[in-house]
């Protein structure tokens, strides 16, 4: 190679790899560098330096002075896998810089092929690697070879000297992007995203509030004929719901909007236990919880509370209960039981969330008694435990978790769902959706191989 075709070579790759030229440069010159070393089995007395202007390449072993060919085959073939490695390992680099930081972000991606339920996709933008793992895909959409997806990137992480961007169209902040993108009043900061809630390609919940008194924050989302909130879910597949909720800082008024259609007739607020039960009459009572629970489930992620729905005639009740069971701690007080009540403890297991110095401020004892108390309650509440049930129908295994900031990625399974929306979504995932997303984030370069087509995943 000449030193012309040589700078067209350096200008193409840092043009369409985005690989800065000195270090094209520097890498060539440590593959020269390695091709003498080779050829002449010793790294003394080696010189290689290249012109940046014209392309010549000054290459020495001592006095002698060398040219590419007379390095010989095995030498050259080196300094190549050599040139090789480090060329992917800057465009790696360069790719993880310019995505570990755009977590949340919405991008486009064609679907290359689909493995196991996995769609193994390229990036629209720059072709750099995405995977939409099984979990990470709405409940009944079955991606194709060449579609073209819309999806937030949900992590980031290098494998070897390659870098694996995982997508997700489940995440809550995927609807978030979409509102963004579609409702120009969230644009202009007129109409603020507070919260976001969902179950993906079920039902979702959105909370909205207006800095400006003239614009209705819900109106805006819905769009004219609900035009705007349409094209959200046709986006979404088309059979997701979607409450959009006026925000209140009365967090009582907030629940109340974030439970309709149901009616709600009271909300009692437990600040010590983040806990509010709501009562309803009997015939809202389905309504308010929804089907599986679903309608309380994203009401209480929602406003970060634990809701709990009742009826007047089941609170009454729950209310007796709490009290005799309380009525029966040893060195208990009338007062304190109602305390306990007050604080919105209705169960044993309750207690366990209250704190010994709290309880001996209450009751005006020693922080001793009251750990005596919440010893007995935590033993008495585990003798209470229902005896395991006879197997019914299966229930989702719950997933741990790995944390990574605002986005929690299983190791296995690439997703954040729990055991209780897997169930509601009723998405299976299975060792096969395992192994392929373990195949692919393993998969090795060509530099570990020898000779695998860039982009193929191995069995």
């Amino acid at each position: 190679m000449n030193g012309v075709d040589l700078i067209k070579g350096v200008d193409f790759l840092n043009r369409e790899k985005n690989i800065p030229r000195e270090l094209i440069f520097s890498g060539i010159e440590k593959a020269v560098r390695l091709a003498i070393s080779k050829k002449y089995e010793t790294e003394e007395g080696i010189i290689v330096s290249i012109n940046r202007e014209t392309g010549d390449i000054n290459a020495r072993y001592g006095d002698v002075i060398l040219t590419p060919d007379e390095l010989g085959r095995i030498a050259a073939q080196s300094a190549k896998q050599l040139m090789i490695q480090n060329f992917r390992e800057a465009e790696s680099e360069e790719v993880y810089n310019k995505y570990k930081d755009r977590k949340g972000d919405i991008v486009y991606a064609i679907v290359q092929r689909v493995e196991r339920g996995l769609a193994l996709c390229n990036l629209e933008v720059d072709k750099a690697e995405a995977i939409v793992p099984k979990s990470e895909q709405i409940p009944g959409e079955m991606p194709h070879t060449n579609e073209r997806l819309k999806a937030i990137i949900l992590d980031v992480r290098r494998t070897g000297n390659r870098v694996k961007i995982v997508l997700s169209r489940t995440h809550p902040d995927f609807l978030r992007r979409l509102f963004e993108e579609e409702i120009p009043e969230i644009q202009d900061h007129v109409v603020e995203l507070r919260a976001v809630s969902r179950e993906a390609g079920h039902r979702s919940k959105v909370a909205v509030s207006s800095v400006d008194m003239k614009v209705d924050c819900v109106g805006a989302c819905l769009g004219t004929k609900g035009n705007r909130i349409k094209s959200i879910i046709e986006e979404l597949g088309g059979q997701e719901r979607i409450d959009v909720v006026r925000w209140n800082d009365s967090l009582q008024v907030l629940i109340d909007n974030t439970l309709k259609p149901a009616k709600v007739d009271e909300v009692f607020l437990y600040e010590k236990l983040g806990r509010a039960i709501v009562l309803v009459k009997d015939d809202q009572l389905s309504l308010a919880i929804g089907r599986k629970g679903q309608n309380v489930r994203l009401a209480s992620r929602l406003v970060g509370w634990d809701i709990e729905i009742m009826t007047e005639t089941e609170f009454t009740g729950s209310l007796e209960k709490a009290e005799a069971y309380f009525n029966q701690i040893p060195g208990i007080t009338d007062d304190l039981v109602q305390q306990f009540i007050e604080a919105g403890c209705l169960s044993y297991s309750d207690l366990e969330c209250l704190e010994p110095e709290y309880i001996a401020e209450l009751a005006g004892i020693t922080e001793e008694a009251a750990d005596d108390m919440l010893e007995w309650a935590e033993e008495t509440a585990r003798t209470m435990e229902v005896e395991p049930r006879t197997r019914g129908p299966r229930e989702a295994t719950p997933v741990q978790p790995v944390d990574t900031g605002d986005y929690a990625v299983d190791e296995g399974l690439l997703g954040d769902s729990t055991a209780e929306e897997a169930e509601v979504a009723e998405v299976v995932v299975d060792e096969e959706q395992q192994d392929a997303v373990s195949d692919f984030l393993n998969t090795p370069t060509e530099t570990e191989t020898g000779a695998t087509p860039e982009g193929e995943v191995k069995e």
